[in-house]
């Protein structure tokens, strides 16, 4: 079985599907020099975010090493994360620095 998914650093706890992944499945990534097994939890369309850990209501979420959003619910590993789970933090007033 190939690659499903891509990390695109190793801050990320999010990774990127590269190709459609069914619940339930074992998806494999390489995470540097290693190969990550994830199974996830739902259906994630190719290009969108599978969580590589557990991250708790109001972490960040981490992409390319970058803080892309924080997490709206507790997202469990194999979670697919979109903007059911997470929303932006940039161009926010409501939130401090």
């Amino acid at each position: 079985m190939g690659l499903k998914a891509i990390i695109a650093n190793s801050k990320d706890n999010v990774a990127t599907a590269i190709s459609n992944i069914v619940k339930k499945e074992k998806v494999s990534m390489n995470l540097e020099d290693d190969i990550v097994e994830i199974v996830s939890n739902q259906d994630i369309p190719f290009g969108h975010k599978m969580s590589l850990k557990d991250i708790k209501k109001g972490d960040d979420v981490i992409k390319y090493g970058e803080v892309i959003g924080m997490a709206t619910q507790d997202i469990n590993r194999g979670d697919y994360v979109h903007i059911h789970n997470v929303e932006s933090k940039r161009g926010r007033g409501d939130l401090t620095k």
